[in-house]
């Protein structure tokens, strides 16, 4: 059976201008599979400009690889369409970062959630439709009766958030993509969200890429995890295993960072101090210019992703002694963590 989604050696390559040899990469020979029959939720971490929103992009068909493949139950997406099209369209959805952007302010929720039901011929009647709403908007934790009938601005950005989950939920999705869906609400209503998400997976069988700079929500939602940096995968595999012992320098860094709840516990207290370096060579390691530990082939050639322990991999040459990841991919790290 082939994968659900798969990034088959997938760049992303972008030119300053028409006429200039400038060019950046967003993302540089990322493969990854998501398997059918088993559904999961596969953070994707780093900071700002490591390709995160780029990667989810792709596996939403909004932009194509520049090289390599995107694949959705072995059809190349760029390739698919008619029926297969919207196939796709119906059961890979979309969560974003603003949750009042994605609404139309001059249409009730009611008529918002109809849209893709009527898209879809998803019901036979109104009746019908009005059900279905109703299950999906408890199925996020909101009451239909205090949601419906109402616009956009007179909701919180809480309950819009989770409208937008509820909205695609009624399309019976079998993927979701969701790109920092809690970076733009309270702290105190991030918790109820990212346990909507995790009810998607363990009630209805939807497997999230869940797109973050935030290390902690990972942490809490995520079976495993892809850390990026500057459009390469620095480290991947169990999300336990990374964040509570990180290899990768980058990845200590990032978790040096995050204000964990512990009043004993001074922020910063590693040795892990980064340097300046120039950003824009891409010969070696992407983290080279930053890393404390480089070395002088770490400039020459980018580490490949070395198979650290059974769970997880690390793309440095601090860890050269270990066997190599094949093609660079890190779906057999996922399936052993499971």
């Amino acid at each position: 059976m082939a994968p659900l989604l798969e990034l088959r050696n997938v760049s992303k390559i972008y030119s300053q201008g028409l006429l200039s040899r400038e060019q950046t990469i967003a993302l540089d020979n990322v493969s990854l599979m998501l398997d059918d029959a088993a559904p999961t939720i596969i953070a994707v971490a780093g900071e700002s400009g490591s390709g995160k929103t780029t990667m989810s992009m792709l596996a939403l068909g909004f932009i194509e690889p520049s090289k390599g493949q995107v694949l959705y139950k072995g059809r190349n997406v760029a390739s698919l369409g008619g029926s297969d099209h919207m196939q796709f369209r119906r059961e890979v959805q979309a969560v974003f970062q603003d949750p009042f952007a994605v609404f139309n302010p001059f249409y009730t929720i009611d008529h918002l959630l109809t849209v893709p039901i009527d898209k879809f011929k998803l019901t036979k009647s109104k009746q019908q439709a009005r059900t279905m709403m109703e299950d999906a908007l408890s199925a996020v934790g909101l009451r239909p009766e205090e949601i419906l009938g109402r616009f956009p601005h007179q909701l919180s950005g809480g309950q819009r958030q989770r409208i937008s989950v509820a909205r695609a939920l009624l399309l019976k999705p079998t993927l979701l993509v969701a790109d920092e869906p809690v970076s733009m609400v309270d702290a105190s209503l991030r918790a109820t969200i990212l346990e909507s998400l995790k009810k998607l997976k363990k009630d209805y069988g939807i497997s999230i890429l869940y797109i973050t700079h935030d290390l902690t929500t990972a942490y809490h939602i995520s079976d495993n995890i892809i850390v990026l940096y500057r459009g390469a995968i620095m480290e991947a595999g169990d999300v336990d295993t990374v964040i509570k012992k990180p290899k990768h320098p980058y990845t200590k860094l990032l978790i040096d960072s995050i204000p964990w709840p512990d009043i004993n516990m001074r922020w910063g207290t590693t040795d892990i101090q980064a340097k300046e370096g120039d950003y824009r060579s891409v010969t070696g390691c992407r983290f080279a210019g930053r890393c404390p530990f480089v070395m002088p082939k770490c400039q020459k050639a980018p580490p490949p992703l070395f198979k650290t322990d059974e769970t997880r991999a690390a793309a440095c040459y601090l860890y050269e002694e270990s066997q190599e990841l094949a093609h660079q991919n890190v779906t057999a790290l996922f399936a052993a963590g499971r």
